[in-house]
């Protein structure tokens, strides 16, 4: 490399330290973020909408029922029209790898867009701090400023305008977590008439405690030091993971922008530091990638703005890659990397389990177990009988009258086998025999169908495969 190249790369390296200089709120410090109008504003608002379902979906009604509803004492989950017992839970097990992988893969394509724009606590404390904007000021320097002034009614009203509304909202949030596990007009009913179960007050207890402390107190703290995800996520992205990036070779030399003073011999910031003002956790990203940063793009919003003031070229600060920013070079396809790959394959096969899971799913199941002690019995005709237990489920939302028989083996009759009826949600276990004249056996083992036919829902088909054991010939 010449001379003149050393030099350059020198420099550029010495620019790159400047800015990595940075330092982490440990909570000494309390962060008043300043709320701006852009792209990705707006796209915060959309993903915060995702958390509608969360309140809303507890009140839909399906044939007369909750639609989604997670009965943990009988152990029955409902989503419309399909209900999952806990002998079908391994699709729950899949769901959670799904998402669990559906995680990694948005983390190595994007770094903490979650965190960003779906994190409940990300969610939450945007909100709380929107209403103490109202009550107490929309700009840091108006909220410092409240927060100095001596105590007046005016200030007491204003602050308990908003911890009241912090308690409404942390409120709504217990009572739409419990109403997932039980009716929810039934359960609005029971609170008001302070009739709910104590595991309900329990629930509602917690969560309103938590989200009050959480989204109203602890805020970013939460990020930086109880979220596990903040911890693991540098093992899911890599040089390739676009995020929030300050182009240092672009914007250094900072210098405040003056009518007087030309630009010529300075970077593109012009050090206003709006985008340390906009940024929830308080990180100030021109001092490179953080472990506060939780990707939201405000920074980029901020900047952008007044790149467009000073008339400048936006994208300052910008989603890329690490290569694009201090190699130069051009991004990667998604396709093109392993890890994505890996990761997609997973969580494909994950889906593909869920939905055959919810496809193959049987509105009953049926199984037929085998007496062991003994295997079989001689009569004293010489027949031979062999002893079963019929367990059925009823996984409808009806009762269910069953008739059973067998099929299979000429001659065998089936005893106490008598049309059952089972409600819905229960199992029902018979014990029936199977007898078989000693002149009709002609193997030791011989292979048995059970059927049951639902005689009140005929599409139903009850079917089992089993074995007729006899003495060996």
């Amino acid at each position: 490399m010449s001379e003149l190249g050393q030099k350059e790369q020198r420099k550029t390296e010495d620019i790159y330290l400047q800015a990595a200089d940075w330092q982490l709120n440990t909570g000494g410090q309390k962060i008043v973020a300043k709320r701006l109008t852009g792209r990705f504003r707006t796209l915060k608002w959309l993903g915060m909408l995702t958390w509608l379902p969360f309140f809303l979906g507890p009140y839909i009604r399906w044939n007369g029922q909750q639609a989604i509803l997670f009965d943990l004492p009988n152990r029955q989950y409902h989503f419309f029209d399909i209900t999952v017992y806990p002998q079908d839970i391994w699709m729950l097990a899949l769901t959670l790898v799904f998402f669990a992988i559906l995680l990694a893969v948005v983390t190595s394509v994007a770094g903490r867009v979650f965190c960003g724009y779906f994190c409940f606590q990300t969610v939450w404390t945007d909100i709380f701090t929107f209403i103490e904007g109202k009550c107490e000021g929309e700009t840091p320097s108006k909220s410092s400023k409240f927060n100095a002034s001596p105590w007046t009614l005016n200030k007491l009203k204003r602050k308990t305008m908003k911890h009241g509304l912090w308690l409404v909202v942390a409120m709504l949030t217990g009572i739409s977590f419990t109403a997932w596990f039980t009716d929810a007009f039934q359960l609005w009913h029971d609170y008001l008439t302070l009739e709910a179960a104590m595991p309900a007050w329990i629930a509602l207890g917690v969560f309103t405690t938590g989200t009050y402390i959480l989204a109203g107190f602890m805020r970013e703290q939460v990020c930086l030091w109880l979220c596990p995800y903040a911890r693991i996520q540098s093992v899911m992205v890599d040089q390739d993971t676009i995020l929030p990036h300050y182009d240092v070779q672009r914007g250094e030399p900072r210098a405040k922008l003056r009518k007087s003073q030309p630009r010529q011999d300075n970077g593109s910031c012009v050090d206003c530091k709006l985008c340390v003002a906009v940024c929830p956790t308080g990180i100030d990203i021109r001092q490179g990638q953080q472990l506060g940063c939780i990707t939201c793009g405000l920074c980029i919003d901020a900047c952008d703005d007044i790149m467009t003031k000073t008339n400048q070229s936006t994208g300052l600060i910008r989603y890329a890659s690490h290569k694009e920013i201090h190699d130069d070079a051009e991004p990667v396809a998604y396709y093109k990397r392993p890890r994505v790959l890996v990761y997609t394959l997973i969580m494909l096969l994950a889906l593909s389990g869920i939905v055959s899971g919810l496809s193959g799913l049987s509105p009953a199941e049926f199984n037929v177990l085998h007496e062991r002690q003994p295997l079989f019995v001689r009569l004293s005709d010489g027949a031979i009988q062999n002893k079963y237990v019929l367990k059925l489920l009823n996984k409808t939302q009806q009762a269910m009258t069953v008739q059973f028989g067998i099929t299979g083996i000429e001659g065998a009759t089936l005893h106490q086998a008598e049309a059952r009826s089972i409600e819905p949600g229960k199992v029902m276990a018979i014990t029936v025999f199977v007898r078989l004249p000693e002149s009709r056996i002609q193997s030791d083992i011989t292979p048995l169908t059970f059927i049951g036919k639902v005689q009140n829902q005929p599409d139903i088909d009850l079917i089992y495969q089993s074995m007729f054991l006899a003495p060996k010939h």
